[in-house]
């Protein structure tokens, strides 16, 4: 196996190479206005480290948010390009379930949590797990002051908890998805003979950019 894991949800661009028993390389750069540009150079540099061309390898996992729709769908079309041309299959996995997955896994949590990402607008992308990092609510998009009691006084994942510390009571790392753990969490899967499932966006909202529904009139009346 030779599975490269590619995130773009957040604010940095990551991207890492599993061999299915280690992982072999991660490289992840900040940029939250440059996603397009960084995820290129950041694919090619795990690669490299991971001493893997293109060619090896067999299977390509994104995450598929929720993040803003621009950053987003960088990742989500670069993933499905890149399977198209080498023959294999792209699979998408919830990018909170990600940042769950390394709480659990470099235990940052024993209880039940929550992991909150900046969803820019003052909210937050929201989803809740139990303390083996199985997801049982979510994901949403909400106000942070809308969050339940009870969940904003527990363990919270995630940069979200940190931009809003007047809402949430127990913010803890990690701040942003990594690669590695994606490409670990995919693999744990696979190997456990669950399914991936596919490269369809968790965009939760509608884009700022819509079409005009007016017509404009070009010539004189």
């Amino acid at each position: 196996m030779r599975l490269l894991a590619l995130d773009t949800s957040s604010s940095a661009v990551t991207a890492a190479v599993h061999d299915g028993e280690r992982l072999l390389a991660e490289v992840t750069e900040p940029g939250a206005q440059a996603h397009g540009e960084l995820l290129a150079p950041v694919v090619q540099r795990a690669l490299v480290e991971a001493g893997v061309e293109p060619r090896d390898l067999t299977h390509v996992v994104v995450g598929t948010g929720p993040g803003p729709f621009t950053g987003l769908r960088v990742g989500l079309v670069t993933a499905r390009v890149m399977a198209e041309a080498l023959g294999i299959t792209a699979y998408g996995v919830c990018s909170l379930d990600a940042i769950a997955a390394q709480a659990v896994g470099e235990a940052r949590v024993a209880t039940a949590f929550a992991v909150a990402t900046d969803a820019r607008r003052k909210e937050v992308y929201l989803a809740t797990y139990d303390a083996s990092g199985t997801r049982t609510s979510g994901p949403d998009v909400v106000r942070p002051g809308d969050v339940d009691r009870m969940v904003a006084a527990g363990p919270v994942v995630g940069e979200g908890a940190w931009l809003y510390p007047a809402v949430f009571d127990d913010p803890r790392e990690p701040g942003y998805v990594s690669a590695g753990w994606l490409a670990s969490f995919a693999v744990g899967r696979m190997l456990a003979g669950e399914e991936l499932g596919g490269t369809t966006p968790l965009y939760l909202r509608r884009p700022d950019a819509v079409e005009n529904a007016a017509r404009k009139r070009v010539t004189p009346s």
